[in-house]
């Protein structure tokens, strides 16, 4: 959550950070702004969009060499002005507001102890003007500052608690960048020739400036300067360059780019039969060497374990539960899917022959690296990630490792990372099912050949778009809807009600449909929808049981259906037939008329699809 992106060159910088603010709005929009160096500091700052922050700064002509800008997601204080980034620090004394500050700083994460530091600094007489916990860094680095700033930030983070990237810069040193990571993802850009570096969020930021990016470890503080950086680790000990090499990172602006579609969500939903090819391109054969990672193999790994721990957040946590009915059905391995948040708080029972699968589209969600990191500490160290982000934390961390190709994401809500994932999992069942004898040749090769009818599969049920837009204009009109699904299918139906609840903000919950006795039948009215999954597999008569009771009590029913489940349009039924069949593989096939569904009522409710109220894409906070 949000992003920052801060430079140090011999030319106007500006328009360089707001472009990569616009590139990073997805990680926060609550706030925007740009802080550059100009015979003192000066910044701009907004509440609304970064186009509009873009406007400020042109009529503004701000101009500098040296910049800083943040676009955020708001955990300390509420979206207003004086909380948005950058922060200037401020004189101590009753005239602190009108004396210009030195220090200048984004920051992105929490300071768990920016009380106790707030009190500490109010007590030297410093001037608090917002209720961020960034801010408290601001002044913490001030009253640190004697002439060098690497030395004043090094000091400051060893007085900090929580998750911090941040980005800083002083008046008193105008071409000199500090920044500093814990639990929050920040990179390193160097520029051609050496006449400018750069620091981002990610490096999407700097996409067509440069390609040239060294990842920043856990603890590390680097000092970028005009034509040289040099870094310290997490011991304030120097790093030589070998230890962060510089890597090409080739990461296209133009794939942000909305093309012909009127939002990201819509680009992505359509973009699944090419992500999903792309994820299984080169796969052909299932062997354990698909997820070997640098030092580590898969195969040994396979062979040592007898469970598997997922461990998620969000739309990946429900991908994992997917992954849960594949690897006990296929794979016969006992399978426990935890949400990261939780796992780490609670007494758990660790198995060193467990293997820990981490769910992750950024590879930088804060939750998953701290459960990850909490069962490495119970002595679980067979790890492997299922990640789209092939240089993130997650990866580096993993042992072992599945590169999803979906591409860049920039809707917030999660639509072809989704399904992406899902075929990696899959593959990862077949893979522990070969390795557990579970798994006959010709078993693979008819997995395999439904895997690459996938991306056909798809284009198949994208072409029920103009059905779901119908049944989009009735959910325009409600408040509050169900979704029912049974076995495999019931974590689609979570996923159903998770993407209609985050961008149309109807309220939306999913159920077993075997649980709709037991409690959730209260609620159906002929004004509460009742989405339904019907596969025709084993549980199909039993979920027509449960149409049933919902029909009696006059709710009413939008059915996604196989075209042999012999389920008919009726008074109150309302269904979209399925083009096919598909076994084990049908969630990635049913969730996407649920991802249109959400879609289309958001756009029907006026919606901001891609950037929906109060939450942001990458949540590298706690």
């Amino acid at each position: 959550m949000c992003g920052i992106v801060g430079a140090v060159s011999t030319r106007n910088i500006v328009p360089v950070l707001v472009q990569g603010l616009q590139r990073l709005e997805y990680r926060g929009y609550d706030s925007c702004g740009v802080a550059v160096y100009v015979d003192g500091l000066q910044r701009a700052r907004s509440t609304s969009r970064v186009a509009e922050l873009i406007e400020q700064v042109a009529r503004t002509q701000l101009e500098g060499t040296t910049g800083i800008a943040h676009t955020r997601w708001a955990t300390h204080g509420a979206p207003a002005v004086h909380n948005a980034h950058p922060h200037f620090s401020h004189g101590t004394g009753a005239d602190a507001y009108d004396r210009p500050g030195r220090i200048a700083l984004v920051h992105n994460g929490i300071i768990e102890n920016h009380d106790e530091l707030r009190a500490a600094l109010t007590a030297k007489g410093y001037v608090f003007q917002s209720q961020t916990d960034t801010e408290v860094i601001a002044h913490l680095v001030d009253s640190l500052y004697d002439g060098d700033l690497f030395e004043a930030v090094k000091a400051s983070v060893k007085q900090l608690r929580g998750a911090y990237a941040i980005a800083v810069f002083c008046k008193d040193e105008p071409q000199r960048l500090i920044g500093a990571r814990a639990g929050s993802p920040l990179i390193l850009g160097v520029g051609q020739g050496g006449q400018e570096h750069f620091l981002a969020s990610d490096a999407m930021a700097l996409a067509g400036v440069t390609d040239q990016i060294v990842y920043l470890e856990e603890g590390d503080v680097v000092d970028v300067q005009l034509g040289r950086y040099w870094l310290v680790d997490k011991a304030h000990k120097p790093v030589a360059p070998a230890q962060r090499p510089v890597k090409t990172v080739l990461a296209h602006s133009g794939a942000a780019e909305l093309g012909p579609y009127r939002h990201y969500m819509q680009k992505e939903i359509f973009e699944q039969p090419r992500a999903i090819g792309d994820t299984l391109e080169g796969v052909q054969g299932i062997v354990p060497e698909l997820f070997d990672g640098q030092d580590a193999s898969a195969a040994r790994v396979f062979k040592d374990i007898d469970s598997v721990l997922i461990l998620a957040c969000g739309t990946s946590y429900y991908s994992g539960c997917t992954a849960k009915y594949w690897l006990e059905s296929i794979a016969g391995i006992p399978t426990q899917v935890e949400v990261a948040s939780e796992y780490r708080y609670r007494t758990s029972v660790p198995n060193p022959k467990t293997l820990v699968v981490t769910i992750t589209q950024s590879g930088e969600t804060a939750d998953t690296l701290a459960a990850l990191r909490h069962a490495q500490s119970l002595g679980m160290q067979h790890t492997l990630t299922i990640c789209n982000v092939s240089t993130s934390a997650m990866v580096r961390e993993c042992k072992l490792a599945y590169i999803t190709r979906a591409g860049i994401e920039i809707g917030v809500a999660s639509t072809k990372a989704f399904t992406a994932q899902l075929a990696g999992l899959f593959l990862l069942t077949l893979a522990l099912a070969q390795s557990r004898g579970k798994l006959s040749q010709e078993q693979e090769d008819a997995h395999l050949k439904a895997m690459r009818h996938l991306p056909v599969a798809l284009q198949a049920v994208l072409a029920l778009e103009p059905q779901v837009i119908a049944w989009a204009q009735d959910f325009a009109k409600m408040e509050n809807a169900l979704f029912l699904g049974r076995g495999l299918h019931y974590p689609i139906a979570l996923e159903g009600a998770l993407k209609l609840k985050e961008i149309s903000y109807i309220h939306a919950e999913a159920y077993p449909a075997g649980e709709l006795k037991h409690g959730p039948l209260a609620l159906v009215t002929s004004a509460m929808p009742v989405v339904t999954v019907a596969p025709n597999d084993t549980l199909l008569e039993k979920l027509k049981s449960n149409m049933h009771e919902v029909r009696a009590r006059g709710g009413v029913l939008y059915v996604l259906a196989d075209a042999d489940t012999h389920i008919e349009r009726a008074e109150g039924i309302n269904v979209i037939r399925m083009p096919e069949h598909y076994g084990a593989l049908s969630p990635l096939l049913h969730v996407v008329p649920l991802q249109l569904l959400a879609y289309h009522t958001a756009v029907a409710r006026g919606t901001d699809v891609d950037k929906p109220r109060n939450l942001a894409k990458s949540v590298t906070v706690e």
